[in-house]
C-alpha cells in the first residue's frame, strides 16, 4: 500500500468536489437502506459530516504512523453495535469512501491508487473483523 496514493486520492476528490459527505452516504444508503433511517434526525447531514472527518482521519493515521486509529476502530465497532450497527457496516463504509474517491477522480484513478485503497480496504476490514487480534497484526 502506497500511503502518498491513498493521500493524493483524497487530496483530489476534495479539489473536484468539496464536501463528499453526500456522496459517499449515498453509496452506503443504496448498499445498506436500512442505515438511513439511523440518521433521521441528522437533518442538516452535520452528524453525517463529523463521521467522515473522523473516518479520514482515522484513514489517515493507519495508513501512516498508526498511533490510534486502529483501536478507535475497534472502539467504534463496539460502539456503532450498540445503535444497531452490524459491524459489517464498517467494511461497507470504507468501501463507498473508495468507490465515491474512483468516481470523482475518474481517469485519474490509476491502478496504483486502485491497488493501495485494495491493500487498505482489507487492512481495515481485518481489523473490523479481528478486533481481538488487531493489536497483535500491527506490531
Amino acid at each position: 500500500m502506497d500511503p502518498a496514493l491513498i493521500i493524493r486520492s483524497l487530496e483530489l476528490a476534495a479539489d473536484r468536489a468539496g464536501d463528499i459527505t453526500p456522496l459517499v452516504y449515498g453509496k452506503l444508503f443504496a448498499r445498506h437502506p436500512d442505515m438511513e433511517p439511523l440518521f433521521v434526525r441528522d437533518k442538516t447531514g452535520a452528524v453525517r459530516g463529523e463521521m467522515l472527518t473522523r473516518v479520514i482521519e482515522a484513514v489517515l493515521d493507519f495508513i501512516e504512523s498508526r498511533s490510534y486509529a486502529d483501536h478507535l476502530i475497534q472502539c467504534e465497532v463496539v460502539t456503532h453495535e450498540g445503535y444497531g450497527v452490524p459491524r459489517e457496516i464498517f467494511g461497507t463504509f470504507f468501501e463507498a469512501l473508495a468507490a465515491t474517491l474512483q468516481d470523482l477522480l475518474g481517469e485519474d484513478w490509476t491502478v496504483a491508487m486502485d491497488e493501495s485503497w485494495h491493500q487498505l480496504l482489507a487492512e481495515l476490514a481485518y481489523f473490523v473483523a479481528h478486533p481481538d487480534q488487531a493489536a497483535t497484526a500491527a506490531g
